[in-house]
C-alpha cells in the first residue's frame, strides 16, 4: 500500500537534519527518508570546530544531537533509500524506496553531495585520518604539517593556498603538466613560498598505521615511482552532486546541482532543495543547515497556503 505523507525529507545530513527539525516543529510530522550514509558527509568527518556552539565535537557526535534534536519533535526516520521518484504530475509526489512507496504532499531533497575519490588502496580507510576532501573543515589539524594536494583546477588550488594558514609544506600533485586553475589563482600559489607543484603525477597508494605516514606516486610520464613522506592527503578531483535520480524531472545546472530560487524551491512547485545537492560553491555544514531551515518554512508555508 502506498503511504501517505504530509513531507518527506530525502537525505539525512546537517541540511535534511535541519529540516526535519523546522518541519516537526511546525506539526508537519515529516518522514526523513535517511539514505545509504546517515549524516552523510560530516558523519564521516573526525572533528569539527567550525559549527556555531561547539567548541570542537567529532563529526558522528554533532549527526547524533541533530538526530536526536529532530526525532524530540516528532521526526519520523526510515533508514532506508530512495530508488525512484514521480514529480512531473504535482502534489502529491510519488517517492519509492526498496521496501515502501510513499504519496508526499511536499517534498525536501537534502541528498548532498558526494566527493570524488581517487580510488587508490589505502584512500577509504584513512578518510578522516589524514585524507581529507575539505580543506577548510581540516586544515586547522594540520599545523606545521606536511601535506598533499591532489588536483589542478580552481578547488585544488584555493584549498591549497588556504592550507599554507596551517601547513609548513603544501604540494599540489597534479596528473597534467599544467594546471587548469585560473591565471589569478596560480599566481597566487606559484608567488606563495609554502607551496610547491608536482606535475605529470598521480598517487598510486596511501599508507599509515592508523594516520597517513606516506604515498606512493608515479611519473605518468616517465614511469617513475616514489615514495613520499607526508601528514595529509587533500582530494579535490571534484564533486558530483548526488541528483541522478531526479534527472529529466527537476532543473538543473551544467554539473547537475539542483537550481533553486530564494525559497529554496525546485524548478517543480512544492519540491525543495537544500545543502550540497543545490549549493556548488560554501559546502560547510553550517552553510547547508541553514538552508535546510529555509527549505522547511518555506515547504509548510506553501502547504499552508494550499490548504
Amino acid at each position: 500500500m502506498t503511504q501517505k505523507e504530509n513531507i518527506i525529507i530525502i537525505g539525512s545530513g546537517p541540511a535534511g537534519l535541519t529540516a526535519a527539525i523546522y518541519a516537526a516543529r511546525a506539526n508537519l510530522n515529516p518522514l526523513m527518508i535517511s539514505g545509504n550514509e546517515f549524516g552523510g558527509q560530516i558523519a564521516i568527518t573526525s572533528e569539527v570546530e567550525n559549527y556555531p556552539g561547539f567548541d570542537s565535537i567529532l563529526g558522528p557526535d554533532l549527526t547524533e544531537k541533530m538526530k536526536a534534536q529532530a526525532e524530540k519533535f516528532g521526526t519520523r526516520i526510515q533508514y532506508d533509500y530512495v530508488s525512484e521518484v514521480d514529480l512531473t504530475k504535482g502534489s502529491p509526489f510519488r517517492v519509492k524506496t526498496y521496501s515502501q512507496e510513499y504519496e508526499a504532499k511536499a517534498v525536501i531533497i537534502a541528498t548532498g553531495a558526494s566527493a570524488k575519490r581517487l580510488g587508490v588502496p589505502g584512500e577509504s580507510e584513512l578518510i578522516g585520518k589524514g585524507v581529507s576532501y575539505c580543506a577548510t573543515c581540516d586544515g586547522f589539524f594540520f599545523k606545521n604539517k606536511d601535506v598533499l594536494v591532489i588536483g589542478g583546477g580552481d578547488s585544488a588550488v584555493q584549498e591549497g593556498l588556504f592550507l599554507t594558514k596551517y601547513a609548513s609544506q603544501v604540494r599540489i600533485v597534479h596528473r597534467r603538466d599544467q594546471l587548469r586553475a585560473g591565471e589569478f589563482l596560480k599566481k597566487q600559489a606559484s608567488e606563495n613560498e609554502k607551496i610547491t607543484f608536482v606535475y605529470d603525477t598521480v598517487l598510486e597508494e596511501i599508507k599509515g598505521s592508523g594516520k597517513v605516514q606516506e604515498v606512493t606516486a608515479k611519473n605518468v610520464k616517465t614511469g617513475n615511482v616514489e615514495a613520499w613522506n607526508t601528514d595529509g592527503v587533500f582530494v579535490f578531483v571534484g564533486h558530483f552532486p548526488n541528483t541522478d535520480i531526479f534527472k529529466g524531472q527537476l532543473k538543473m545546472d551544467e554539473q547537475n546541482f539542483l537550481i533553486t530560487d530564494k525559497n529554496m524551491q525546485t524548478s517543480v512547485e512544492g519540491v525543495f532543495a537544500a545543502g550540497e545537492v543545490q549549493d556548488p560553491i560554501y559546502k560547510q555544514a553550517v552553510s547547508s543547515a541553514g538552508q535546510g531551515c529555509q527549505a522547511a518554512i518555506a515547504a509548510e508555508r506553501w502547504l499552508s497556503a494550499r490548504e
